[in-house]
């Protein structure tokens, strides 16, 4: 027979007060409590809290507290990572997180679910979806991820997004729920480019 937190894991249904999963859940308040409580001349220590916290890190990433988890341990995050303040990730299922991905203040990625019929909820059982964010991702402030979402390479959610499905690689959504405006292209990169080359060309002088 499976543990409940086998079947957590694989999007089974399962019983979230499992001694198992109670367990790991009070690893993760004890690191994320060290964590919002540490000041900003504590960086190193902060870094060395987090990759306790979380599956896997790169080496270079910084979250702003506070920061709430469930697990942690079911969280990856790339290189080049960063979270503005309060965010949350809800990890009973897998959340992986790409390189070059930010965040603004209160992003939420949640990968719990509840059954609809009313009885069945009551009786405790839940299931998880994972959510997956591809590389150099920009999610805007007090944005929703929901169960089960991926988010492609190169695209921006807008803020106050609400996402429930699938967003695609390289294109601007935003809204609730959030969907695709318009495609990123060509003539965005050049512009952007641009901006780049007379900062540095200002700092030059």
């Amino acid at each position: 027979m499976r543990t409940e937190k086998e079947k957590m894991l694989t999007e089974s249904m399962y019983m979230a007060n499992d001694a198992e999963l109670r367990a790991d859940a009070a690893v993760s308040r004890r690191i994320t409590r060290l964590f919002n409580q540490t000041t900003e001349e504590q960086q190193a220590y902060r870094k060395e809290l987090l990759r306790e916290l979380f599956e896997k890190t790169g080496d270079n990433f910084y979250i702003e507290p506070p920061f709430r988890c469930d697990y942690g341990q079911h969280i990856t995050i790339g290189e080049n990572f960063y979270a503005n303040f309060d965010c949350i990730m809800l990890d009973v299922a897998k959340i992986k997180i790409g390189d070059n991905v930010m965040f603004g203040p209160r992003v939420g990625l949640f990968t719990p679910g509840h059954p609809i019929d009313s009885q069945v909820r009551s009786s405790g059982i839940e299931f998880a979806k994972p959510i997956t964010i591809g590389n150099d991702v920009w999610v805007g402030a007090q944005v929703t991820v929901n169960p089960g979402v991926t988010i492609g390479d190169g695209t921006i959610i807008g803020s106050g997004s609400v996402v429930i499905k699938d967003i695609p690689s390289n294109v601007i959504a935003a809204g609730n729920p959030c969907r695709v405006i318009r495609s990123i292209t060509n003539e965005d990169k050049s512009y952007w480019e641009t901006e780049k080359q007379a900062y540095w060309d200002e700092m030059k002088d």
